[in-house]
């Protein structure tokens, strides 16, 4: 079956075809969400909500894109609302100042997947801080980064979910290390 006739099943909303959608993008949505979001159930609870939008969601696909860029495309604002609403609850400790206050050990354990593939950091606690940094970057920064050194997708499928140019992409990067690497300088001035 062809890339078009494929979404065109998927248009008619033929159950065999989203089964094969789930078999072929489930694990690979869900990489993507624990690389923005660090915590199994949260991440199982985005990529489920991916895979409804794209049900809901693929009338309006017009195939100007790959079928798979689309679709990691909603994966990353689903994972950018969650963590929005997060940012606004101020619910974990990973949101507050990283220059403030070091995190509280019985927050540390809200990053459950500290396995994933894109973090080989020797310590919890450091991953924790990582991430905190990286949400702290502005929203662009911290997609690209976490796109591409997390989640391991090219500059070039970085660039094609994001709608952004090849050099966008890596100015954008750039930053983001510039960036990081200062907050985490002041993190560790101050813890120690």
């Amino acid at each position: 079956m062809t890339d078009t006739q494929f979404i065109e099943e998927l248009k008619l909303k033929s159950i065999k075809a989203y089964s094969k959608l789930l078999d072929d993008f489930q694990q690979k949505v869900f990489s993507t969400c624990i690389s923005f979001v660090p915590n199994k159930e949260d991440a199982e609870d985005i990529a489920q909500e991916v895979f409804v939008e794209v049900f809901n969601s693929i009338s309006k696909f017009k195939g100007d894109s790959k079928l798979s860029t689309w679709i990691y495309r909603i994966t990353t604002n689903k994972c950018l609302e969650f963590i929005r609403k997060k940012n606004t609850k101020k619910r974990f400790a990973f949101l507050q100042s990283i220059t403030g206050n070091a995190i509280p050990m019985d927050k540390t354990n809200y990053f459950t997947e500290m396995n994933h593939p894109g973090i080989l950091l020797e310590n919890k606690e450091l991953s924790a801080t990582l991430f905190k940094a990286i949400n702290s970057l502005p929203e662009s920064q911290c997609v690209v980064f976490t796109l591409h050194k997390i989640d391991g997708k090219s500059y070039q499928e970085v660039a094609e979910i994001t709608k952004r140019s090849l050099s966008s992409v890596e100015s954008i990067m750039f930053r983001a290390k510039k960036n990081l690497q200062s907050v985490l300088e002041n993190y560790y001035k101050n813890e120690h």
